[in-house]
């Protein structure tokens, strides 16, 4: 425990004050009565902001010549402060009990005032603060300000994520080796709930550097925000998510100061590794960074290599509506219906409107694109989707050649629609080493590895995806798909069942049990499948021919017969192999053929010739020599 000069006058927290000379604690200037053996114990758990203070400590400091009665007065006194701060034990914002061991205290702590006083700081840093807070500007709307500070805070959070890292490597003997690790969401401690909005854009970005590490698994932010006001046990989240390490943080912002607490917590010890307290003022946001970053290389001694120490040290947005309007393009892409895709493509236009610089906007818009040529959606022809889409992906890597993301869409469109095996290879190589931990990126290269036959690794790298992302419903249900391609119908079943539990709404998740249940010939469930993801989403080509497939295959000749019509009616290149995919269960090969041959002229997503559903076809040398042109492996 090192001892550090720091002035001892004032503890303040989350718009509290405690008066170490008056033995006084205050909100917001107004006294709140504590008494004199909770106003202690508080001050014990300030002094150790992120610390666990055991309850012998407590016991030896505060009641030492007490036996019988300690619990109840340790209990006693406990729920004095926490009235008195307005807290819960259930749903903590200031402390924390850590059962049979004793309390942490989870907000920041600022020293301010008085003479020099030593104090326990540990492995714990609290920063002097030059003078108080200012709680508010009469002349700023909050709703303004608030967007302001989400803008110039992204400069601090990849040093905040320089810091964390530190802990993923072995700089001492006592430290843990951590291969995986969770942000979870960063607490508002703002009484403002407007400031959410704030504390989870920082969250984001604290995942999405920390991503950047190689060697390290990073739960991504859609798996990480479900725990949101989660009241569940560390270790608990930790199990289901598979990971060696939690990140905890809290964030407050008043007037132009900000203040952002985090702790690294092992598990399963739940053992605080490291923990750390920053403030400064968010108009010197670049310079407090990197004076930040240059103490905590000196202090870790860390080398990173130059793709992680890059996307460290750069902001990612310069507009904070901008950056707004890319995370609800993200969302609606996310969603895996037309609707969703147009959304997106329209709210990434809006961010690159705003802020023409904006590498990751472009990258977003052409993953929508992407996907609007995509026979399962048929939001746009396949042909003018390959254009828009590569066009963005293009403009991304010139705005930003280190950007993974940009490197994961170009090489996706280029196994989707250029049928250019090898280029789209070297972009995923080159996308592995700038972002390794990009959940997407493992999901669109192992569609990559089936479509070239190498199943096996196909499917290690769904399940890669999956233990990053493991809350995603789109990389569950393309796991289930896959395992479907693969003829592993009952793990399929079984995965798509896993799907549903997370969300028993999500439309893909009941088209890709009804592709299962379609081979396992159980037809009506299949039918009932395929009706409900069409009653959730909507008709699109591949829930519709999927329902005709069935109906076909399962003797409903003329329903079937029915739904290919109105395919073709579309006249839209999106569905051509989709309609072959009808007349293959309508036992018409010749017109399965003439329609795949049709996809093949509109550039067609070939993923759809792996299905089980075109097997019988497997023997043709028409369909053979499909694929010879493709460039896909026999």
């Amino acid at each position: 425990m090192q001892q550090a000069e720091i002035p001892l006058r004032i503890l303040k927290f989350g718009g509290f004050e405690a008066d170490l000379r008056t033995g006084e604690l205050a909100k917001f200037g107004k006294r709140v009565r504590l008494q004199e053996q909770p106003f202690q114990l508080l001050v014990m758990l300030l002094e150790k902001p992120g610390v666990l203070v055991t309850r012998e400590e407590l016991h030896l400091k505060l009641w030492p010549q007490t036996t019988v009665d300690f619990d109840h007065g340790l209990n006693k006194a406990m729920s004095k402060i926490r009235e008195a701060l307005g807290d819960s034990a259930e749903n903590p914002r200031f402390i924390e009990t850590v059962a049979r061991r004793g309390y942490k205290f989870l907000a920041d702590v600022t020293v301010v005032g008085g003479e020099q006083t030593k104090i326990a700081a540990g492995d714990v840093t609290v920063r002097p603060n030059p003078g108080p807070l200012p709680l508010g500007d009469a002349g700023t709307s909050p709703r303004r300000l608030l967007r302001f500070f989400s803008w110039r805070l992204f400069g601090v959070v990849p040093v905040l994520a320089i810091s964390l890292s530190t802990m993923f490597y072995p700089w001492r003997h006592s430290s843990p080796i951590i291969h995986s690790v969770v942000v979870l969401p960063l607490q508002n401690l703002s009484s403002d709930a407007s400031q959410e909005y704030f504390a989870d854009g920082m969250t984001d970005e604290l995942i999405t550097s920390l991503a950047q590490i190689n060697r390290l698994r990073v739960i991504s932010s859609a798996s990480a925000i479900a725990y949101k006001g989660a009241r569940k046990p560390l270790r608990e989240i930790a199990r289901e998510l598979n990971v060696d390490a939690v990140v905890k943080g809290s964030v407050l912002l008043s007037g132009n100061r900000v203040r952002i607490t985090a702790r690294l917590i092992e598990i399963p010890s739940e053992r605080d590794v490291w923990a750390q307290s920053y403030e400064g003022d968010l108009h010197d946001t670049l310079k407090l960074q990197s004076e930040i970053a240059r103490a905590i290389a000196e202090q870790f001694r860390i080398i990173l290599n130059r793709q992680e120490r890059v996307p460290l040290t750069k902001p990612t947005a310069e507009n904070p509506d901008a950056y707004e309007a890319y995370l609800k393009g993200r969302y609606f892409w996310n969603r895996r219906t037309g609707d969703g895709l147009k959304r997106a493509i329209e709210y990434f236009n809006r961010a690159i409107a705003l802020d023409p610089s904006y590498a990751e906007a472009y990258s977003g818009l052409a993953d929508a694109y992407a996907l609007s040529g995509h026979w399962e959606y048929g939001v746009l022809p396949p042909q003018d989707a390959f254009v828009r889409a590569k066009a963005a992906a293009t403009k991304a890597l010139a705005l930003n050649g280190n950007l993974g993301e940009a490197h994961t869409s170009l090489a996706y469109i280029l196994d989707l629609y250029g049928r250019d095996w090898e280029a789209a290879e070297m972009e995923y190589k080159l996308a592995f080493k700038l972002n390794p931990a990009y959940a997407t990126l493992h999901l669109w290269y192992a569609w990559h590895l089936m479509i070239m036959g190498k199943t096996s690794e196909s499917i290690a790298e769904f399940q890669k995806a999956d233990s990053l992302d493991p809350l995603s419903l789109v990389i569950n249900a393309n796991l289930a798909d896959a395992l479907c391609i693969s003829h592993f119908y009952d793990k399929s079943v079984e995965q798509s069942r896993k799907t549903l539990e997370l969300s028993p709404n999500f439309a893909i998740g009941h088209y890709v049990l009804g592709e299962a249940l379609e081979q396992k010939h159980l037809y009506d469930e299949a039918i009932a499948e395929f009706q409900k993801a069409i009653e959730l989403s909507g008709h699109s080509g591949a829930f519709d021919s999927n329902l005709a497939y069935a109906y076909a295959v399962s003797g409903r000749k003329e329903e079937a017969t029915k739904i290919v019509k109105d395919l073709e009616a579309q006249h839209n290149p999106a569905v051509d192999a989709d309609i072959a995919l009808v007349y293959e269960g309508l036992g018409d090969q010749n017109q399965a053929m003439a329609w795949l041959n049709k996809a093949y002229d509109s550039q067609f997503n070939p993923s759809i010739l792996l299905r089980p559903a075109f097997d019988p076809l497997r023997s043709d040398a028409r369909f053979s020599d499909l694929l010879r042109r493709l460039g896909i492996p026999q």
